[in-house]
């Protein structure tokens, strides 16, 4: 995994402001965190570069698009061994609906995918005729969310001990 990159203040700001608004100009990037453009954008790359920043994106709003049901399953496998878990993990990332597969530990499963879908009935084709048929998968137990309390994306960079990189 590695240590963790050391981040000044402008760095954390640049990560800050980049993930609420990563449509942002590097002018206005400049601007906000009280550098000139040339220098913000070489500490743009830097982080680009050092593997902080992995990508852009637009998020959507599921609702919208008809998506209205979001379901957390857990998931049992037979066996603990690599090879099933590599065959699980290459079926479930090949499923659109799976927005997020974690392998977990403290649960009676081994996994916890989080899915979305338009409604119950095309929640039930995806576990019955997709999830349930992949290979080793033994138990199913579905939680569907009621709300969400919380959803961000926005990973908490100034709660962050690492100083020393450009300070």
């Amino acid at each position: 995994m590695g240590n963790p990159v050391q981040l000044d203040r402008y760095d954390r700001r640049i990560l800050q402001l980049l993930q609420e608004d990563g449509r942002i100009s590097n002018q206005e990037l400049a601007e906000r965190i009280g550098l000139s453009p040339s220098p913000c954008l070489r500490r743009v790359r830097a982080l680009e570069d050092a593997g902080l920043i992995t990508a852009y994106r637009a998020l959507l709003d599921a609702r919208k698009l008809g998506l209205t049901l979001t379901v957390l399953i857990h998931i049992s496998m037979d066996q603990h061994t690599p090879e099933r878990f590599e065959g699980f993990e290459t079926a479930v990332a090949a499923i659109p609906e799976v927005l997020e597969c974690l392998l977990i530990t403290g649960q009676d499963a081994d996994y916890q995918l989080k899915v979305v879908v338009g409604d119950m009935d095309d929640f039930q084709e995806l576990l019955l005729n997709r999830i349930t048929r992949i290979p080793g998968v033994t138990g199913v137990h579905s939680s569907f969310v009621l709300r969400r309390v919380v959803d961000k994306t926005a990973l908490p960079v100034d709660a962050v001990e690492t100083p020393g990189w450009r300070e």
